[in-house]
């Protein structure tokens, strides 16, 4: 795809392509039973890549903004040749007055960082598949619990009632700063929570996050191009 196409234009065959080499090195990252999931990162890209996603096999989305994915997700055009939906993942950070908007819409909240969105959601969808994001470079510009506050909020979204799959991180912000002992923490975060998941890892770092544990990477450029600019 050239910088001047659309990402709409992106063929499904061309995304299964990617999707299938992306694959493959997971396997030689450590992935050697097929279990990482891959989440399609959609985020600022057109509806009808949705459709194309689908198309390609790709069935786990991930949107950062809840007004965008509520608008995709009640968008026609975001259904796969099969009749297929996207399983949403909310992977953004989140405002507590937001969760009345995607609740019911989201497979899997990826980002709850704090009590008060782990009860908004918990009053909005009962019983609903969490993860806990922990900010492990303990950068202050970013979103997630302290690795020192993540075992005590995830006690208490269980006591909530609500179904706290794993844990949830992003890598340094620094493009060379080395992502593996962020990614290592919260493995160890992982076994003290006694939590099955671990959301690590993006297009530029999805090799060693999966090395250090991940069982699912967020994945959006390397599949779909650039995102298109505002």
């Amino acid at each position: 795809m050239s910088a001047a196409e659309p990402a709409a234009m992106v063929e499904p065959e061309v995304i299964r392509s990617r999707a299938t080499e992306i694959r493959e090195r997971l396997r030689a990252a450590g992935d050697t039973e097929g279990r990482v999931a891959l989440i399609a990162v959609t985020k600022g890209f057109p509806v009808p890549l949705i459709g194309r996603a689908l198309a390609a096999g790709l069935v786990d989305l991930g949107e950062n903004y809840a007004q965008e994915l509520v608008a995709k997700a009640a968008d026609p055009g975001s259904v796969g040749p099969g009749g297929e939906r996207p399983r949403w993942h909310f992977i953004g950070g989140l405002q507590s007055n937001k969760v009345k908007l995607l609740a019911g819409v989201v497979h899997l909240w990826q980002t709850v960082d704090r009590l008060a969105l782990a009860e908004a959601i918990a009053r909005r969808d009962p019983g609903a598949r969490i993860l806990v994001q922990v900010n492990t470079t303990e950068e202050a510009q970013k979103s997630g619990c302290q690795p020192a506050e993540a075992t005590g909020l995830v006690g208490r979204a269980r006591e909530l009632g609500l179904d706290v799959l794993g844990l949830m991180t992003i890598g340094p912000t620094e493009a060379t700063a080395d992502p593996r002992p962020g990614f290592a923490r919260l493995r160890e975060l992982g076994v003290a929570c006694e939590t099955r998941e671990l959301s690590m890892g993006m297009s530029a770092d999805y090799e060693v996050a999966v090395a250090e544990g991940s069982t699912m990477v967020r994945i959006g450029s390397a599949l779909f191009g650039e995102r298109p600019r505002a």
